[in-house]
């Protein structure tokens, strides 16, 4: 695993580097065999930035492969994507993530050098979410033995459940590390995903901690081990993230290469022209059909524009009446009968012209809260306070609220009768759970959403019609990269049947 030449993209730092009001820029070469001589503050807000943009890949894929987005037909089908014809040299996120990873644990060498020991537990944190998420594309992976520099030029892989048991430790320290350094208030700015607020980095700490546990919910014997670690969170007392959602935020400016990167790739340029990929995701038929059904036609109207698109003369409205029949989905993988016009863009929950200077959500709080109905309602013994239903039903609320729909609204779901949607009328409360937290992911975290359809096979989801098979993607290859440079250690992990070999949470 080699870290190339990278630039180093820094937003934000004015507080950081005492360049008042101005934003700063820098390029920092780093190399492996040499730490780079950045300040951590300096580090963090740049790996924090990158991370953002490095998610947007996993996003996408996710988003297509759990049944929410699909492509227009203003394009020629990818069967990358629609007919899972992918090897070895697609979807490599493995080496940025690494090279992300490389530089939190730059900043956890070298914060109490430099007397900025407030940001060795946000790096944790970050190293934790993105070794996560590497779990669930990939399996096994370089951990106990990764970012040693020159120390381990071919390191060995981890047993995936071991790297996730590591992981709830690493949390276990960063909660520590964070109680015991408030930040400096001079140097809050590094800090573009809570401003320097430590009691929200450990309540985000505890809410990956139960996305982790939560993972693991239904392998056989893991009972007593979650239960434990479940209730040596609410023994630690801080909570999780309530309310807000977990974001990055730099100081996104209407100059090339500085905006949201979502609003970037598929919303509209620096300018305010659109993008010429604004016309490729699409809404599902399923999605869209679905949320027709459970009258939920809230959300519908924030997930997607109706048919035509986003009127650039009014940001944030539909160019047609906003009405049920003129939102039309696209049936997952089709190739033809769907034009860009003819069915529903992503809409204003995530893109609106000019408002180019969101947040990246990276964490939502509805999450947290499916997961702690889930939790109370396979686990009896774990002490949250709450109940199952009381947590699905703020899950549901805190999900209208992320996309701009109203506590009145989600109430309005809540009591309408439907299966999946009221706790009182679901015969299976779980694959209620289920349903409503893979809606909650919808155009935010598209890789917390496969997961979760990979984890349930729930909502059951149409089948590409480019594949003649029921097979779908269980995971990615190793990257060819790391085959190149890693080859005895990949090599070691066996043949990878993206159809067949599991990541160890899935259980189906």
């Amino acid at each position: 695993m080699t870290m190339k030449l990278k630039s180093l993209y820094i937003l934000g730092l004015a507080a950081v580097l005492g360049t008042g009001c101005n934003k700063t820029f820098l390029d920092v070469n780093t190399n492996p065999n040499q730490l780079p001589t950045a300040t951590p503050a300096f580090v963090i807000a740049n790996a924090l930035n990158v991370t953002s943009t490095n998610m947007t890949g996993p996003n996408d894929l996710g988003s297509y492969w759990s049944g929410q987005w699909t492509q227009s037909n203003g394009y020629i089908i990818s069967t990358t994507i629609f007919a899972y014809n992918f090897t070895n040299g697609d979807f490599n996120y493995w080496d940025g993530y690494y090279d992300n990873l490389q530089d939190y644990q730059y900043v956890i060498d070298g914060a109490d050098k430099a007397g900025q020991a407030y940001l060795k537990g946000p790096a944790k944190v970050m190293k934790a979410l993105l070794y996560q998420q590497l779990v669930d594309m990939y399996g096994n992976i370089p951990y106990s033995d990764a970012l040693k520099g020159v120390g381990s030029l071919a390191p060995k892989f981890d047993e995936q459940k071991t790297v996730y048991e590591g992981l709830i430790t690493l949390l276990d320290a960063a909660i520590v590390d964070l109680k015991a350094n408030a930040f400096a208030s001079a140097y809050a700015s590094s800090d573009i995903m809570f401003k320097g607020n430590t009691t929200k980095w450990v309540q985000f700490a505890n809410s990956l901690k139960l996305r982790l546990l939560v993972h693991q919910a239904r392998i056989t014997g893991r009972d007593a081990y979650i239960t434990t670690e479940v209730n040596k969170i609410v023994t630690e007392g801080s909570g999780f993230l309530t309310g807000a959602d977990a974001g990055v935020n730099p100081g996104y400016v209407a100059n090339a290469g500085q905006l949201n990167p979502i609003y970037n790739s598929y919303g509209y340029s620096e300018n305010g022209a659109k993008r010429g990929l604004n016309n490729y995701p699409r809404l599902t038929q399923f999605l869209v059909n679905t949320l027709k059904a459970n009258a939920d036609t809230f959300r519908l109207k924030r997930f997607g524009y109706a048919n035509g698109g986003e009127n650039s003369a009014t940001p944030g409205v539909s160019k047609v009446a906003e009405i049920a029949d003129n939102y039309t989905g696209v049936p997952f993988g089709v190739s033809s009968g769907y034009l860009p016009t003819a069915a529903s863009s992503l809409g204003p929950s995530l893109l609106v012209k000019g408002d180019f200077g969101r947040p990246f959500v990276v964490f939502t709080a509805a999450e947290v809260q499916f997961a702690l109905a889930e939790m109370k309602q396979r686990f009896p013994a774990v002490t949250l306070s709450g109940t199952a239903q009381s947590y699905y039903e703020e899950g549901v609320r805190q999900a209208f609220r992320l996309v701009g729909s109203t506590t009145a609204q989600a109430d309005a779901l809540l009591t309408g009768g439907v299966a999946t949607c009221d706790w009182a009328a679901s015969p299976d409360k779980l694959a209620a759970i289920a349903t409503q937290k893979w809606f909650s992911l919808c155009n935010f975290n598209g890789l917390e959403a496969w997961t979760e359809y990979r984890r349930t096979r729930l909502p059951v989801t149409p089948q590409s019609p480019q594949v003649v098979s029921a097979d779908r993607p269980l995971r990615l290859f190793y990257p060819n990269t790391e085959g190149g440079s890693n080859s005895a250690n990949v090599a070691a992990q066996g043949t990878i049947d993206v159809f067949k070999t599991k990541i160890f949470w899935d259980v189906n």
